[in-house]
């Protein structure tokens, strides 16, 4: 075989059953838990010689991409300062380097003027020796002389548990493998950990562990049976109590102890009730709770009270409405700042506590994102929130709550001859084919946009997750080469509230790939793409997404790419080993439920390959993906070979040291991209 013959994957029968139905797997042999396996390994490196053979005429385009991309960062970058108990603290990048540095000085609210610089953490040392790198938790103790931090080196998402004391320099003994969350008690000693199931991968214990004490004599405090659930832990902005915060789907429950009384009991703050989502901050002697208890875009309720049987008693600061999603909120001594969607887009609005004065933000951008930054100081009436669009770098404001004046405070920088006007974003709703209205994000260059443009088509549409519109100098690449850019906010996000995620899951997905096929249909009628030139991208459950409209509509698109995606749907449903798949039955359903199995078995892009046409395709995973298995884009990369009769492209690139977010550091990631944006211009000739 040589590397320019694309590889057939061995056929070994396999038969699942269930509801008294066969679904014959020919490919199921390429699963590997312990990614060991040489016969599977050597497959996927074939795929990979494969995949180089064929993009080796783009390797020039694919070194100009990367440099491009490159090209257009900052050499060095910095965060806002912020000062928080006797420290300003600043993260930076510095020159050529791929992780972030962590340091902080001394000093007072008014500044920190010729203070010694003190570095409490190198993420570029931490990553020396290893392919992979990702920083998870950094959090100090309340007197902020320890630090408590979690690392990957893997790319599972299973971190590792260590402890600095910030006045020595040195890392303390205490070492605890495989956790997801950690938070310190007040009295500079002790911390909660969530840890992670070995098998499923699943959050459900906390323990609690006592500095410099053997880990065998930590302590069990809470365990979660049910493992439909997912557990958190996290400490109030008054710093007055931990939370242990318990969340499926569509139901939640906090258990609430005192950080100043450690060895006590957390207590439920609410019993978890069916199809009850709350969460709980505690601020001023009070609770606030955002509920959905009277309105499915939830509301914003008050109460004085740690436990409590029922919630007649909570006070209701802010009603649920049917046109707004209430998303989050900051708490400030004078004002409250909520964080709402409304049309579909993001807003602020700051509430007085005492007068009940509100005023809602405004911004000039058809479609943007913005949110509350990182605000440590309540005692303030300044508060810091990030804005950008698609041609707006990230950018950090100050606005004085009293006077309604804002500074800038910082804005990326693209370095180059970037110029924001050059670029047109706009707002377009299509109409699907029930009759909804689908919102879509657009942007272009304003020189190459002729009516006859490549088109690529963006999409999510799962979990809830609304996809807002940031800035990418990365997208620049496309863009300048006459690319239109559009972002579907189709049905199962959250971008028109929960209906709009409701109605996009379950017995109701198909209505996403509707929409996804009907925007892409509606744009080219409109003149933002040429019918010959529309590609579909999309990752995880965005790739499930492709890959069901790839079924489906296959001639709409000259190519599609399905990064990790999410594909064979029912088999991994199935099996309750899987990380994460316990904890979605309520997001895509149970297929032990046979109304469930045969609903997703008609869409699951594995299961619905046929022999038709396909477009080219190009699909990414990587080994260590702990959230979409490798074996299933590996899988449904077998059987599309075998089966499609066409003679596109179709391309399987698995990174042998990743996971789900694909490469770490600052730079090598735009490999990655690069690699993509090469696919998609030189189909687009």
């Amino acid at each position: 075989m040589t590397n320019n013959i694309a590889p057939i994957a061995t056929k070994k029968p396999y038969v699942h059953e269930i509801h008294n139905h066969q679904r014959h797997d020919d490919y199921f042999w390429l699963r590997d838990d312990n990614r060991e396996d040489s016969e599977v390994i050597n497959y996927l490196n074939q795929e990979n010689d494969y995949t180089q053979a064929q993009m080796l005429p783009l390797e020039a385009m694919q070194t100009e991409l990367y440099d491009e991309m490159v090209a257009r960062q900052e050499p060095e970058l910095e965060s806002v300062p912020y000062f928080k108990k006797g420290f300003w603290y600043v993260s930076r990048f510095d020159e050529g380097d791929d992780y972030t540095v962590f340091c902080r000085y001394k000093g007072t609210a008014a500044g920190y003027e010729d203070a010694a610089e003190d570095i409490f953490l190198d993420c570029n040392e931490r990553a020396d020796g290893h392919e992979f790198y990702d920083l998870g938790d950094l959090t100090l103790s309340p007197n902020s002389m320890l630090m408590a931090y979690s690392e990957d080196t893997v790319s599972r998402r299973q971190y590792t548990l260590r402890f600095k004391d910030l006045q020595t320099g040195e890392h303390l003994d205490d070492v605890i493998e495989d956790v997801s969350a950690v938070v310190w008690a007040n009295d500079n000693k002790t911390v909660f950990y969530v840890k992670k199931h070995p098998e499923t991968l699943l959050p459900y214990r906390v323990y609690r562990h006592q500095l410099g004490d053997d880990l065998k004599n930590d302590v069990l405090v809470y365990e979660e049976k049910d493992d439909t659930f997912y557990v958190n832990i996290y400490k109030t902005r008054s710093e007055g109590y931990l939370v242990i915060c318990i969340d499926s789907t569509q139901t939640s429950e906090c258990l609430l102890l005192d950080a100043n009384t450690p060895t006590e009991n957390f207590v439920p703050f609410l019993a978890r009730q069916r199809d009850h989502e709350y969460s709980i901050d505690h601020f001023q002697d009070k609770f606030f709770i955002r509920t959905n208890i009277s309105g499915k875009n939830f509301s914003l309720k008050t109460a004085s009270q740690p436990a409590h049987e029922n919630c007649d008693a909570w006070e209701t600061l802010i009603e649920a409405r049917e046109d707004t999603l209430l998303e989050g909120y900051e708490l400030l001594n004078e004002w409250l700042i909520v964080e709402e969607r409304c049309a579909g887009l993001p807003q602020l609005r700051q509430i007085n506590h005492l007068s009940g004065e509100s005023k809602t933000l405004s911004f000039n951008d058809p479609v943007y994102t913005v949110f509350s930054h990182y605000n440590p100081d309540a005692n303030t009436n300044k508060f810091r929130y990030q804005y950008t669009s698609f041609t707006t770098p990230s950018t950090v404001y100050e606005l004085d709550l009293n006077s309604g004046e804002t500074e800038l405070l910082k804005q990326s920088e693209v370095m180059g001859e970037f110029n924001h006007q050059s670029y047109q974003s706009e707002r377009v709703w299509v109409t699907a084919r029930d009759g909804i209205k689908v919102p879509v994000s657009l942007v272009y260059h304003k020189e190459h946009f002729n009516h006859n443009n490549p088109l690529l088509v963006y999409a999510y549409g799962s979990y809830g997750h609304s996809m807002d519109i940031g800035f990418s100098s990365a997208n620049l690449s496309l863009l300048d080469r006459g690319f239109v850019y559009a972002v579907a906010h189709v049905r199962g996000g959250e971008e028109l509230g929960r209906e709009w995620y409701e109605t996009g899951k379950l017995l109701q997905k198909q209505n996403t790939f509707n929409d996804f096929v009907d925007v892409s249909k509606s744009l080219v009628e409109q003149g933002y793409g040429d019918k010959q030139r529309v590609f579909a991208m999309g990752g995880s459950a965005g790739g499930l997404l492709v890959g069901a409209v790839m079924n489906q509509a296959p001639e709409l698109y000259k190519g599609i790419i399905a990064a990790v995606p999410f594909v064979d749907v029912v088999s991994t449903m199935l099996d309750e080993s899987i990380p994460l798949t316990t904890g979605e039955y309520d997001e895509w359903g149970n297929p032990n439920d046979k109304v469930y199995y045969d609903y997703m078995l008609a869409y699951s892009p594995y299961d619905q390959v046929i022999e038709q046409a396909y477009p080219n395709i190009l699909v990414t995973t990587g080994l260590h993906d702990s959230q979409v298995q490798y074996w299933e884009p590996a899988k449904w990369v077998a059987k599309l070979r075998e089966l499609k009769t066409d003679d596109n492209q179709l391309l399987l690139y698995t990174d042998m040291e990743s996971g789900h977010g694909g490469k770490s550091g600052r730079f090598k990631h735009f490999e990655d991209t690069a690699r993509e944006f090469a696919f998609l211009i030189d189909l687009a000739k």
